[in-house]
């Protein structure tokens, strides 16, 4: 399975003020950008300089501002920033500094009209990254220890809707807070819900993790920081309220869940602290996201699903037969071998739209459920074409050319 498309904006977006503990960005993709700050006045820049990682403020650093080609200059406060106020609004702006002979550069941007920007210059990521790949490889070497893993802070479940069916997507982070691997006495083993189907590795999953039915399996040993495992699974259901359970091998830092909101759905759980509204800034979609405490290894998450979209099958039912129907009458024609009239003609014509029309429907209902137009639309396509259908059976042309509703 791919990536799931949501690129997980929404997780940013949600998760972020519902954790409990804040993690903090990858230096690297905050480096030199300029991000907005509503709490700034209208024209003013801070640059913050750091040291390998946000937190390491580096103090009495001079920072360089070029404003439309010219140059202002402050220096860090205490918390390693240096303020630039009174700004035009529109003035194309970059920020430098110097560090221990490394230069430093943000991206360029432009003066906002209203609230400032803050920009993060990082001294000293290329050392910093050669050190950890040095330690990452020295931990990989050396034989693993006998401990414990847990699910991190940002492990996370998310459910969306295809078709009658619930997506679920697992995004867990097995964390080691050991400076070395670390054996947990076998693999981790992840037993899905109960009408799980269809699971596999999502890309982006760590390749020890494997999936055979509905068990997930992560072989060890686990190497220190995160390992991420990735499924996805489909739960099938056939009534609007369901009650899904799924327990959890190891200890559970934070309960995060989301699930797509469509209709009346909804989600409880006596596990759950809090529960809101929230969109995914990159498609719009809303979301009912919950958040809970911690969970020990071993214990079970129990979420009622409530008011989920469960469709009828008689349109399914209807449109087969309607097609078994058509099938019939094509093989009917042909063995009787009449002429069919221009009046004939057009009814059939006006039959294969419309039944085109309500495969179309029928295929929207499986994505989603109707409106109201369409679903009136639905009911007058039907009445239409069982009306067609009765004309049709009384189009019986004479085999000698006379007869009724045949032309002359």
């Amino acid at each position: 399975m791919k990536r799931v498309a949501l690129g997980f904006g929404i997780w940013l977006l949600g998760f972020g003020g519902l954790s409990a503990q804040i993690n903090m960005p990858d230096p690297s993709l905050i480096h030199g950008r300029a991000i907005p700050a509503g709490d700034l006045a209208a024209g003013t820049v801070t640059v913050r300089v750091v040291r390998e990682a946000i937190g390491n403020n580096i103090v009495g650093q001079a920072v360089s501002l070029t404003v439309n080609g010219q140059p202002r200059a402050a220096t860090t406060d205490a918390e390693g920033r240096a303020e630039f106020p009174g700004l035009t609004p529109g003035a194309e702006v970059r920020a430098n500094a110097t560090v221990d002979g490394e230069a430093l550069t943000s991206d360029s941007f432009t003066v906002p009209a209203s609230g400032g920007l803050r920009v993060i210059l990082v001294a000293g990521m290329k050392n910093a990254a050669a050190r950890k790949d040095q330690e990452d490889a020295a931990a990989a070497a050396a034989p693993p220890v006998k401990g414990s893993v847990g699910l991190g802070p940002n492990s996370r479940v998310l459910m969306e809707f295809r078709d009658d069916t619930l997506r679920v997507f697992y995004i867990l982070d097995i964390v080691n807070n050991a400076r070395a691997r670390v054996d947990i006495g076998g693999p981790l083993i992840l037993q899905l819900p109960s009408g799980a189907g269809g699971a596999s590795t999502l890309e982006g999953s760590s390749p020890s993790a494997t999936v055979n039915g509905d068990v997930v399996t992560v072989t060890g040993p686990f190497a220190s920081g995160v390992t991420s495992v990735q499924i996805g699974f489909q739960l099938l259901y056939n009534r609007s309220d369901i009650t899904v359970e799924q327990t959890w091998p190891v200890a559970l830092e934070q309960l995060n869940v989301a699930i797509e909101k469509i209709g009346d759905v909804s989600i409880s759980s006596a596990q759950f602290s809090t529960v809101g509204d929230v969109t995914a800034p990159e498609t719009g979609t809303p979301f009912l996201l919950a958040s809970g405490n911690a969970m020990p290894a071993g214990s079970t998450l129990t979420m009622q699903l409530t008011n989920l979209p469960v469709h009828s099958r008689i349109p399914v039912y209807t449109a087969l037969t309607l097609g078994g129907l058509v099938i019939a009458g094509g093989l009917w024609l042909g063995f009787r071998g009449k002429r069919v009239d221009a009046g004939a003609g057009r009814l059939a014509e006006r039959r294969e739209k419309l039944l085109a029309e309500l495969a179309a429907l029928e295929d929207k209902r499986r994505r989603r459920a109707l409106s109201p137009s369409d679903e009136a639309r639905h009911q007058r396509i039907v009445a239409e074409l069982e009306q067609i259908y009765g004309e049709l059976d009384h189009v019986d042309p004479d085999p000698r050319g006379g007869g009724k509703d045949v032309a002359a």
